[in-house]
């Protein structure tokens, strides 16, 4: 098993806490997306969208970060990601796709890139829309998960599932940009949690071959 990604990219990081989570050992190549690699030829015939993560097995190449963890989790089923019931499964998805989609894409970095290069935006343009999206859906799931009764220690009960995948790289993203998050006391709660365990820690970006 292969895994192509990049040590900064939350998506990237999302799959290796699955994958940690599963047990399940890869091999790690590197595409450095700062240096433009997910541009290269080479890399094109891996994934022509010219994103991370790609990951590669006896099966084929999967991308796109949340259908490679449902992938697993259905060809490596425990532990489950996703619960068995039909709304818990809804629910989990729900706040995971909140993240993924609603979130993380307006943060880009090839977004940011066009805002900068092709839009002209200046550093601080950029800056201020990057934080604006970030505590916009922060602010949200802190809403929805301070208040329904299924969340727990994590996102969705007391275990790991593919929201908590999606949450910890989100929240370390804003860290990295500097946006205070005392505001969201219930979404760091659960990252404390996940941090405690072994899975979320060998995924942590700075644990990676290609940390800088």
């Amino acid at each position: 098993m292969k895994l192509y990604g990049y040590f900064r990219s939350s998506a990237a990081y999302r799959v290796r806490i699955a994958l940690a989570l599963k047990g399940l050992a890869y091999e790690y190549l590197a595409v450095h997306l700062r240096k433009g690699e997910q541009s290269a030829a080479a890399y094109l015939q891996v994934n022509p969208n010219a994103l991370v993560p790609v990951l590669v097995d006896d099966r084929g190449t999967f991308t796109q970060s949340l259908a490679i963890i449902e992938y697993l989790d259905e060809r490596y089923p425990e532990p489950p990601l996703l619960p068995r019931a039909p709304e818990a499964r809804s629910r989990v998805r729900a706040i995971a796709l909140a993240i993924a989609c609603d979130v993380h894409p307006l943060d880009n970095l090839r977004v940011l890139r066009y805002l900068m290069r092709t839009l002209g935006a200046s550093e601080q343009a950029k800056d201020a829309w990057y934080r604006h999206w970030i505590e916009v859906g922060l602010a949200a799931l802190e809403a929805q998960l301070a208040r329904e009764p299924a969340t727990g220690e994590f996102c969705h009960g007391d275990a790991p599932t593919l929201a908590d995948c999606c949450l910890v790289p989100q929240l370390a993203n804003a860290r990295r940009a500097g946006i205070p998050l005392d505001l969201y006391p219930t979404l760091t709660r659960i990252e404390t949690a996940c941090n405690a365990l072994p899975a979320f820690v060998a995924a942590a970006p700075e644990r990676q071959p290609d940390a800088e």
